[in-house]
């Protein structure tokens, strides 16, 4: 089964970017690496990185400290039909999701990450499905020709694929872009290759 390491964004500052991280969600390259971006890019990447964390107080921590840290707030954290959450956009232009499936705190802010999720927004959703599987990862969850999840075995970051409009809609931004998705999925299991949006998967050491 093909399992998740790590994943490389390509900024235009590694250093300041890795301070953004550390400060703003308080990652580490454990589970976010960070290189020198050489291709230009424009618009939406076609993706998002997800954090599931476990009360709405987690989401306005890390959005709090992801705005002192120099994001820009696309959309602020508040309550939908599914939990609660907000998406943001780091200097280096991805934007990250907090979102928790619960509207109520039972506590204080834990600064804990439950789920670490990269979300692909997909041209044709069965056809990348079918991709996938046949690259040997598991479908988990899905929900008719909208969303699937796959099995993160014991790997740091899950992945999940959605239409590349709904994605753009959902986060508030237009979904128009061009260029490098600015993106390498490091993976273990599997060898590299390109899947039918242009995102690049490498094969982990």
């Amino acid at each position: 089964m093909a399992i998740i390491d790590t994943l490389t964004l390509d900024v235009a500052d590694p250093e300041a970017a890795a301070r953004f991280y550390a400060d703003a969600f308080d990652l580490d390259d454990t589970r976010l690496r960070l290189r020198p971006a050489t291709e230009p890019t424009t618009g939406f990447r076609g993706f998002t990185l997800a954090l599931t964390v476990p009360r709405p107080a987690d989401v306005d921590s890390f959005v709090a400290s992801a705005t002192a840290a120099g994001a820009t707030v696309i959309k602020p954290a508040a309550k939908s039909l599914w939990g609660y959450g907000g998406v943001v956009q780091a200097p280096d232009g991805a934007i990250w999701k907090l979102a928790t499936s619960a509207k109520k705190d039972t506590g204080p802010a834990t600064r804990r990450i439950d789920d670490f999720v990269l979300l692909l927004g997909v041209a044709d959703f069965a056809a990348t499905k079918r991709f996938y599987v046949e690259h040997g990862l598991t479908v988990a969850k899905s929900f008719g020709r909208t969303y699937a999840e796959f099995d993160a075995g014991d790997g740091p970051v899950k992945l999940a694929l959605y239409r590349r409009r709904a994605l753009a809609k959902d986060l508030g931004v237009a979904p128009d872009g061009s260029g490098s998705h600015r993106l390498t999925v490091n993976a273990v299991g599997t060898a590299a290759f390109t899947d039918l949006d242009g995102f690049e998967w490498a094969a982990a050491a």
